[in-house]
């Protein structure tokens, strides 16, 4: 998946806002003419507030091309309206995601809802293996769960519509989800509680399906959608064509009420659905504006995911995502979740603590010292589903190369954990083995900088709670020298 580290180089290659350059839509042929538009800094302005506001939309056509549409991406995983199951435990030789998920297996599906809705139905899942279904739209707004927590274990037929639909709900339906969009993305992720119960995930994958309406009424399907002749994306073309992108991306995207004001913005430079213009038609002056722009947007994203979050013990806790609501017009919190990890799931789905620090605010290093993590014998992570501790090299967010295959520690393997005399539970954080006496809990460490990730997946909603993220009662234990 196109991943926000590598997005945003991409941006930042060559000095300035990479996808900067091709915004400045204004002055195009058929466009405002140069009387017509903003001057210099109000053009540089508006073209900051479309990069924040554009950047999700973006990346999320980026990821659409190359896993539906373009065969030859590298990344491909299946044509629009149909299901891809990724059966697989990420390892050290998996680099292509930065921080990888080894806890829940993937399965995807993007829909294509143009010409009629689409049903997602679902196997009968065992209650003590935690699955869900994230809904995300061209917007990246979490418009809807199925699953372990919002849904149960049940099986089920979901219908799954786009912004213009009208219809009726089919008998047999158990819940409508309306997208903002056209085109739309599922995540499906299921419980994997070992390496050896992978048969078991692959059976469960095997019960999801997504068809169109008209197949699961078995009747005539309706005229097909006119064929989309998408923009080819990659790197190169993502930092000088983010504008070109994004008006493509918006003709999928009818205007919410909150997105009038910045939709009217982008129009008074030419950037909009149904707009086309190109970069290199411009003049200097107005690249320079759109370039400017690009600059201070990308400045000020990056300068939020920074900053967002509260520091609990030495843990960075907080939670960008959530559906159109949630956002209500705030495109900076939308950019920071983009930035932070595209299609992160809202905080009652799951939450994600990490550092890069101790308990004590040093960089933690594997090459400097042996640490600690425990959690006091009634303290450990509230969930209604499972959690997890995973280790990634600083540098890389990768999983690494370790003598005992273990990148990381999770509650099902709490059967085989030590505990200490008082009850607790040390997980023990190095490079090297702590001995045979304490290897069931050695969470190996990278011989360097180190990057660890927290998820609770469906957190408990009362105390003690991690809930509202980085609010909540419960505090991830810092982790301390040792």
């Amino acid at each position: 998946m196109l991943s926000k580290r590598h997005f945003l180089k991409i941006l930042a290659a060559g000095g300035v806002a990479g996808p900067a350059l091709s915004l400045v839509p204004g002055l195009m042929p058929g466009a405002a003419q140069a009387a017509d538009r903003p001057g210099f800094f109000k053009a540089r302005d508006i073209a900051e507030a479309g990069f924040v506001y554009g950047l999700p939309i973006v990346m999320n056509y980026g990821v659409m091309y190359e896993y539906a549409v373009d065969r030859n991406s590298g990344q491909f995983k299946a044509p629009f309206n149909q299901m891809f199951n990724d059966a697989q435990v990420f390892t050290w030789r998996d680099t292509s995601i930065p921080t990888p998920n080894s806890d829940t297996p993937y399965s995807l599906a993007w829909l294509d809802l143009r010409a009629e809705p689409m049903v997602i139905s679902v196997p009968a899942v065992d209650p003590k293996r935690y699955y869900s279904v994230q809904l995300v739209d061209g917007n990246t707004f979490n418009y809807g769960y199925i699953g372990s927590r919002a849904t149960g274990s049940a099986a089920g037929d979901y219908l799954v519509v786009g912004p213009g639909w009208n219809g009726e709900t089919p008998p047999g339906i158990r819940k409508v989800f309306r997208a903002s969009t056209q085109f739309s993305l599922t995540i499906f992720r299921t419980q994997l509680f070992d390496p050896a119960d992978m048969d078991n995930v692959k059976k469960v994958q095997a019960g999801y399906q997504v068809r169109p309406l008209s197949a699961f009424l078995g009747k005539a399907a309706p005229p097909a959608a006119p064929q989309v002749d998408f923009p080819k994306f990659s790197k190169d073309l993502a930092r000088t064509e983010f504008f070109e992108f994004l008006d493509f991306a918006l003709q999928f995207a009818p205007a919410l009420p909150e997105e009038k004001a910045i939709r009217e913005q982008l129009a008074s430079i030419g950037v909009g659905a149904g707009k086309t213009f190109e970069f290199k038609s411009l003049s200097l002056e107005d690249k320079a504006e759109v370039l400017l722009g690009l600059k201070a947007g990308l400045a000020k994203v990056t300068d939020a995911v920074a900053a967002f979050g509260t520091d609990v013990n030495g843990w960075r806790v907080g939670s960008p995502a959530g559906d159109a609501a949630f956002y209500n017009g705030d495109w900076l919190l939308r950019a920071v979740a983009a930035q932070a990890g595209i299609y992160g799931n809202d905080a009652a789905e799951a939450t994600y603590p990490l550092t890069r620090l101790d308990a004590e605010g040093q960089t933690l290093d594997g090459s400097k010292a042996n640490y600690t993590l425990t959690f006091p014998a009634d303290s450990l992570p509230p969930v209604n589903a499972f959690w997890s501790v995973t280790m990634y090299d600083g540098k890389t967010q990768l999983l690494i190369k370790n003598p005992i295959d273990r990148y990381l520690i999770n509650s099902p393997m709490l059967p085989g954990l030590k505990r200490n005399a008082d009850g607790s539970l040390t997980l023990y954080i190095q490079n090297k083995t702590p001995g045979p006496d304490k290897e069931s809990n050695w969470l190996p460490a990278p011989d360097g900088p180190i990057y660890m990730v927290m998820r609770l997946y469906w957190p408990k909603d009362t105390p003690p709670s991690i809930l509202p993220a980085g609010k909540g009662t419960w505090k991830p234990p810092g982790v301390r020298k040792g």
